[in-house]
């Protein structure tokens, strides 16, 4: 596994001589996860990229699709990576590194472990462990009655209250055979939600990342 390089440095212009954003991504399980390479292929061409994956959506997930710069962390780094006090805790360094974090797809357990403060595996660590001040966005993927389960409707109140945003699932036919409202937002839906967002806060704040 790459080193993960120290996140606190200076914060330097973006315009000139700036670093890319840095984005992580993350993948949670859902058979959305098929089309995590895509996303990552997409942000990489404009940002530094890390990426997440749960160990259920490894099942979906192809990693040798990946670009070549994107490093993919799981479960099992969380824990390789510590050996003694003083050494870096991957989920804390993760959190210091990242821009802007985004989770894609969003499964329905991710989404309810979310909103209940649960932190059994690297992802919802590094969630539990979020500087709010930095945006995450959360793209949800999951069958129709579970998107409407009155269970998910509480869950997203609980997380648009972290300040969390919400990327919409989409109305089509469903990977389960269904037809519906919970299929995830295409991945260059994703990517252009959050660059506009990043670009627009970026010339607010006067080009500082």
């Amino acid at each position: 596994m790459a080193h993960l390089e120290s996140a606190n440095t200076d914060v330097n212009l973006y315009n000139g001589t700036s670093r890319k954003p840095r984005i992580l991504l993350a993948a949670s399980g859902s058979v959305a996860a098929i089309k995590f390479a895509n996303l990552c292929h997409c942000f990489s061409e404009w940002a530094e990229v890390k990426a997440v994956a749960t160990k259920a959506s490894l099942h979906f997930v192809d990693r040798a699709s990946l670009p070549k710069d994107v490093t993919l962390y799981t479960d099992e780094d969380e824990w390789s990576t510590w050996k003694k006090i003083g050494d870096g805790v991957l989920h804390i360094e993760l959190r210091r590194w990242a821009d802007i974090m985004v989770i894609a797809p969003l499964s329905a357990n991710t989404l309810g472990k979310i909103a209940g403060g649960l932190c059994d595996n690297l992802l919802s660590c590094i969630i539990r462990a979020w500087d709010y001040t930095k945006p995450m966005f959360v793209a949800p993927a999951m069958n129709t009655l579970m998107w409407n389960n009155p269970f998910t409707e509480r869950h997203l109140m609980a997380i648009d209250d972290l300040g969390i945003s919400l990327i919409p699932p989409v109305k089509k036919r469903l990977a389960c055979g269904d037809y519906g409202n919970g299929a995830m937002a295409e991945p260059s839906l994703i990517y252009s939600t959050v660059r506009l967002f990043f670009e627009t806060r970026e010339k607010s704040n006067g080009g500082n990342i």
